[in-house]
């Protein structure tokens, strides 16, 4: 890789799980494609670091519960071939009145597609998960198949497969210059490599990326507060005990939601986190904490205080996260408006680690100007005003 004149069939920047998928799809595939990370593997500076993140069929939307069928055999596929563990079944508990929006259409979507749930009135709801206390008669609705991903196992798996496939992986080389034009080249702190496409999967440094391309996205980065909460008696919400991940939808009118996942990744502790955070660079993720960082983290007491009871109502933890939204909340999957082989993958966090075997497959079949598996609607740039019509 010395010489720059060197081609390759695909440039992927950015390590993180939508990157590191879309390298194995393309790599899977015989291409010769080249991983590109700014930082030394692994690391915690993006969003998908740390030991867990949730995974589930249900959702609002048809076209997420409609992907996450193919997404749940290739993590199994994956897991198959890392010859590791990747993933637990615990069921996912999504909590709130019955009449709320939210849960009757995730109701409805699961019920469309098929997907094993089980409502739980209030009172069963109480039986069967005693450590929850209710507050205004609260219903559940349990996702069977939801369950806990092993975040940083996955990432090594892939970046394992991918090396193991032919494909290249390169740490500690931050992108300096992208000059477009077929081959793309792509200058970076140690040198310069061309290719036939580049896929650009940086997370809340998209944008940074995009700029001297001429595009802008609408894109908030955000930092996350993720938060473990001290069990008063080790294992009250263990798997042991069967306690499923959950998603508080509209509890205590907080204004996002509040999830967890069961006691497992510090021992004695559960991981409980407000899905929302504050406007961050990410070149200053660790600076010191704004108040509103510590509002969330009230909010997050309080809910821990009046609904789990058995957890200390303060966290023993808090490690940091970034996050980079859309104003839908839904993801960029996308080529440049002017640049065809410039793909764009963006606006994943808070809920795209699940969905990463798919979008790491579309992504991969629009480097190759192959006809997508799925709609892409929901997820072209152009449902943003002012930003034009993408080229097919």
């Amino acid at each position: 890789m010395a010489s720059p004149k060197y081609l390759c069939d695909a440039i992927v920047t950015g390590a993180g799980i939508q990157g590191c998928f879309t390298a194995y799809h393309l790599a899977q595939r015989g291409k010769r494609v080249l991983l590109l990370e700014q930082f030394l593997l692994p690391h915690s500076r993006g969003s998908s670091h740390g030991q867990s993140r949730i995974i589930r069929r249900a959702y609002c939307e048809d076209f997420y519960t409609h992907m996450m069928e193919e997404c749940y055999q290739i993590w199994a596929r994956l897991e198959q071939e890392a010859g590791t563990q990747l993933h637990r079944e615990t069921g996912l508990l999504l909590l709130g009145l019955k009449e709320h929006p939210e849960f009757r259409a995730f109701q409805a979507t699961l019920s469309k597609h098929g997907v094993a749930h089980q409502h739980l009135p209030s009172e069963e709801l109480k039986q069967r998960f005693p450590n929850i206390r209710l507050s205004g008669g609260e219903s559940g609705l349990l996702d069977k198949s939801g369950g806990v991903l092993y975040a940083d196992k996955a990432l090594r798996a892939l970046q394992d497969a991918v090396r193991q496939l032919g494909g290249m992986v390169h740490d500690g080389e931050k992108v300096m210059e992208i000059t477009p034009g077929l081959p793309v080249t792509v200058k970076t702190t140690s040198r310069s490599y061309q290719a036939k496409s580049l896929v650009i999967t940086a997370g809340p440094w998209t944008n940074r990326l995009l700029a001297p391309l001429g595009i802008q996205l609408p894109l908030q980065t955000l930092r996350i507060n993720v938060c473990y909460w001290r069990e008063k008696v080790p294992g009250s919400y263990g798997v042991a005990q069967a306690f499923p991940c959950f998603l508080g939808l509209g509890l205590d009118q907080a204004p996002h939601h509040i999830y967890g996942l069961p006691a497992g990744e510090y021992p004695g502790m559960m991981k409980v986190c407000y899905h929302h955070g504050n406007n961050a660079d990410p070149e200053e993720r660790d600076c010191p904490s704004a108040l509103s960082d510590s509002q969330d983290i009230q909010i997050l007491g309080r809910f821990v205080r009046d609904h789990l009871p058995d957890l200390e109502p303060t966290p023993a933890i808090t490690e940091r996260c970034m996050y980079t939204n859309t104003p839908d909340e839904h993801f960029i999957l996308d080529r440049h408006p002017k640049y065809d082989n410039i793909v764009i993958g963006a606006g994943f966090s808070g809920h795209g680690f699940k969905l990463s075997p798919v979008v790491g497959k579309i992504l991969c079949e629009l480097s190759m100007k192959s006809t997508p598996s799925y709609d892409l609607t929901p997820f072209r740039i152009n449902r943003f005003p002012g930003l034009g019509n993408t080229q097919r």
